[in-house]
C-alpha cells in the first residue's frame, strides 16, 4: 500500500490549535463528567451565598451566577457549533474516499471479471479442440 495514512489521520493532521482546542472543549462540555462538576460548582455556589450570614457575594436570584452561565453559553455554543462543522467535514472526507474506494473495488473487479470470460473461453476452445479431434 502506498499511502499507509487513512483519511482520519490526513484530516486530524490538518486541523489548527483552535480546532482541535474546540474539538476539545466540545467533547468535555456534551459529556456527564461536565454536567456533574457544573452542578456540583451551582450547589456549592447557591449554599456559600446562603450559609453567608454577613457577606453574600451574589445574593438570591443569584444575578453573577446568571451572568457566569450566559457568559460561559456565549462562548460555548460557537465553539460546539465549529465542532459541529468540522465533524460534517469529517463525514464528507469519509464518505468521498468510501466512494474511491468503492470506485476502485468495482474497477478492479470488472478487470477480474475480463480475466475470468477469457479463461473460460480458452477453456471451451481447449474443449472443442479435444472435441474435434476425436
Amino acid at each position: 500500500m502506498a499511502n499507509s495514512k487513512t483519511w482520519h489521520d490526513t484530516h486530524k493532521e490538518s486541523l489548527g490549535f483552535g480546532q482541535r482546542l474546540a474539538d476539545k472543549v466540545a467533547n468535555g462540555m456534551g459529556s456527564w463528567r461536565f454536567i456533574i462538576i457544573q452542578t456540583l460548582i451551582v450547589a456549592v455556589w447557591m449554599i456559600l451565598n446562603v450559609i453567608a450570614f454577613v457577606q453574600h457575594w451574589d445574593p438570591y436570584p443569584y444575578i453573577l451566577l446568571n451572568l457566569l452561565f450566559s457568559t460561559q453559553a456565549a462562548y460555548a455554543a460557537p465553539i460546539i457549533m465549529m465542532a459541529q462543522n468540522r465533524q460534517s467535514e469529517r463525514d464528507r472526507a469519509q464518505a468521498d474516499a468510501d466512494y474511491r474506494t468503492n470506485c476502485e473495488a468495482k474497477i478492479e473487479i470488472e478487470q477480474l471479471l475480463k480475466k475470468l470470460n477469457s479463461i473460460e473461453v480458452d477453456k471451451l476452445d481447449r474443449i472443442l479442440e479435444l472435441l474435434e479431434k476425436k
